[in-house]
């Protein structure tokens, strides 16, 4: 199984001592967004560099795709750093920044119900509270499994992509980390 380095550590710690903590709304939501309009826009953010947050993306899909059984194409890897946008529209310049990672899985889709069913399963166990699911029927209701850490805010989702007629249908892992700062910079005020 093609696998990212030091997933086993990460999946074996949970600890993931890199994951500051503070929720954010679900990857479908986009970036930092507030998910209500009494959240205090000044709120402290947590810290990470931009390296360390795509280690844990790598680490974080890897320990998905080896729960799961499945390997993945690292070649397919994509990487988005975001900008946060408040819940009032504030948009700081101050870093601040969302990261949301994904990369492709080869697995069958005869396989991505398993996949989604196992991770509903683990996810769970880890803290994570599924907010979407459905098991894959055809190219038109395709698998996907939704879920965010209530206690860091970080989002994960697997789902079948790509319509099976002119793009082959691949099982898509992605994450998606919570609003954070670089280290040693100044949180803007609103």
């Amino acid at each position: 199984m093609a696998m990212f380095p030091r997933a086993r550590r990460a999946a074996d710690t949970h600890t993931f001592r890199l994951l500051p903590l503070l929720l954010v709304t679900m990857i479908a939501t986009g970036g930092c967004m507030s998910s209500s309009p009494e959240d205090d826009p000044n709120t402290r953010l947590p810290r990470m560099e931009r390296s360390d947050a795509l280690t844990w993306a790598r680490d974080y899909t890897s320990y998905m795709a080896e729960i799961t059984d499945v390997e993945l194409i690292n070649s397919t890897e994509k990487i988005n750093y975001e900008e946060c946008l408040g819940a009032n529209g504030e948009l700081a310049d101050d870093g601040r920044y969302s990261l949301f990672y994904y990369v492709y899985s080869p697995a069958p889709v005869t396989e991505h119900t398993r996949v989604v069913r196992a991770l509903r399963q683990e996810l769970k166990k880890k803290g994570y509270e599924v907010t979407g699911y459905r098991e894959f029927k055809d190219s038109y209701y395709a698998a996907t499994l939704s879920a965010r850490n209530r206690s860091n805010g970080y989002s994960v989702t697997a789902d079948t992509v790509g319509s099976g007629k002119t793009k082959p249908q691949r099982l898509s892992f992605a994450v998606r980390t919570p609003c954070m700062l670089p280290p040693g910079v100044k949180q803007q005020q609103f």
